[in-house]
């Protein structure tokens, strides 16, 4: 099974990417669990992402298209980081989100999304 695992971005990630002595350390105990992951045979594919106030949305409205410069409110639905997994269930994506550090200095959540597979859609 498939699964896109979500870092939900803070006011810390919105802020942008600052190298400190907390963030150097934040980013070797990451670069050794992606390590891991890439060691099981599970990561396929992730990365941080730049604060929104770098992005843009587009929005659809039947052939109409709407350009919305960023940032956006509402930090708490925004994304700050992803991995693509491949794994056997969500259990054992539960099992690896739950070994993974702290991606953000304060509190922090990941979401776990199972992607379609084409079996799904038939």
């Amino acid at each position: 099974m498939r699964v896109m695992v979500f870092v939900k971005a803070t006011e810390d990630s919105e802020k942008g990417f600052v190298r400190t002595p907390e963030t150097a350390a934040m980013l070797e105990a990451m670069g050794k669990f992606n390590q891991e992951l890439i060691k099981a045979g599970i990561l396929r594919g992730g990365d941080g992402l730049k604060p929104s106030s770098q992005g843009k949305r587009v929005a659809f409205n039947g052939p109409k298209r709407m350009v919305i410069d960023g940032p956006f409110a509402e930090t708490k639905e925004l994304v700050a980081g992803f991995w693509l997994w491949e794994v056997k269930d969500m259990d054992e994506a539960v099992a690896w989100v739950k070994r993974c550090p702290n991606p953000m200095p304060g509190p922090s959540e990941i979401e776990i999304r199972p992607l379609y597979e084409m079996a799904d859609l038939l």
